[in-house]
């Protein structure tokens, strides 16, 4: 399927706010509402939108720390830590990365001792670098179809 300009403008409504109705959308893009929600249907269908979800605020849900925690895991321990990670409540987002390190975690913690009790549970995988965030400075950025 195409992504063309009309679709674009459909993504860049829904990724500054996914809850707009198909009315609204249509209104901001020059389209009726069935040819909006025929067009989202067929994204959904091919992939192309892959949910909607809401977005926390971790601060005010008790979760004092953020944090991009990277593993370089031991020998042999890289398959282990794989089956195992989404055991671990605490990340947000995990990738298995290039370079030095095998995986790149973001993580919300309530707390310092949290984080060494989140470091202790990673310590048997491999070796752990951890970087606390001080404040985002780009969260959530839409794509666009001029990258």
């Amino acid at each position: 399927m195409k992504v063309d300009a009309t679709n674009w403008e459909i993504l860049h409504c829904l990724q500054h706010n996914a809850r707009l109705s198909n009315a609204e959308i249509g209104r901001k893009i020059g389209l009726s509402s069935p040819a909006v929600a025929e067009r989202i249907k067929k994204m959904e269908d091919y992939g192309i939108l892959k949910g909607y979800r809401a977005e926390v605020s971790y601060g005010k849900t008790g979760y004092q720390l953020k944090a991009i925690i990277a593993l370089k895991a031991f020998m042999g321990r890289l398959k282990p830590f794989l089956l195992h990670v989404s055991e671990f409540k605490e990340v947000l987002n995990c990738y298995r990365i290039t370079g030095n390190e095998n995986i790149i975690m973001e993580v919300v913690l309530r707390d310092q001792i949290h984080l060494q009790e989140f470091i202790d549970r990673l310590i048997p995988y491999g070796e752990v670098k951890t970087h606390i965030i001080l404040s985002n400075l780009i969260e959530n950025n839409p794509i666009s179809p001029n990258i």
